[in-house]
């Protein structure tokens, strides 16, 4: 969903969703945010938002991208949304893709915040720069370990994606492949 949905109108969006069986609802992006506090004032919006989600059954969760792992003021800006929302009301949708490119590690965001990040986006980053997005399996990625590592630290949902694959059937296909033969 986008971050205005969680404004006047939320108790609709949260009954649209209820009627056609989600569990989840994530916020896409936060767009441009320029400065901590802005990030801070967005995490207690979050809040607020995940309590009426709550209630009505639902998670609010919040997709992260490379952006969020650029530093601003000294602090990371995912950490201050990691560290701001509350965990009985906010939950973190991991893109694997975006948080690697973005310079992080997301084992050690697995290891930091056990049960924090339920969802995971299983998508692949190639190894030379600009580290463009590639089938599972075929980029940088250690997908044993990292898999493993997120069914440990309470992952419940793993989504396979390619926003860029020039054939989304064959990328998908290939993707399994992969994944299919894995063991961790």
């Amino acid at each position: 969903i986008s971050l205005d949905a969680i404004g006047s109108g939320w108790e609709g969006v949260i009954e649209n969703a209820l009627a056609i069986g989600h569990r989840y609802l994530v916020v896409a992006s936060v767009g441009t945010v320029t400065d901590i506090d802005g990030y801070r004032r967005i995490a207690e919006r979050f809040n607020h938002a995940g309590e009426v989600a709550k209630r009505a059954g639902i998670r609010l969760g919040y997709h992260n991208h490379d952006f969020e792992f650029a530093p601003l003021e000294g602090k990371l800006p995912y950490d201050v949304l990691l560290e701001v929302t509350d965990p009985k009301y906010v939950c973190f949708e991991m893109d694997l893709y975006w948080i690697a490119k973005g310079g992080q590690n997301p084992l050690s965001y697995f290891a930091r915040w056990p049960g924090r990040i339920p969802l995971v986006h299983v998508k692949d980053a190639a190894a030379a720069a600009p580290h463009r997005m590639t089938d599972v399996g075929a980029g940088m990625i250690n997908w044993q370990r990292m898999l493993a590592s997120g069914a440990q630290a309470g992952v419940k949902h793993f989504f396979v994606e390619h926003d860029e694959a020039p054939d989304a059937f064959a990328s998908i296909t290939a993707s399994y492949a992969y994944l299919r033969d894995l063991r961790f």
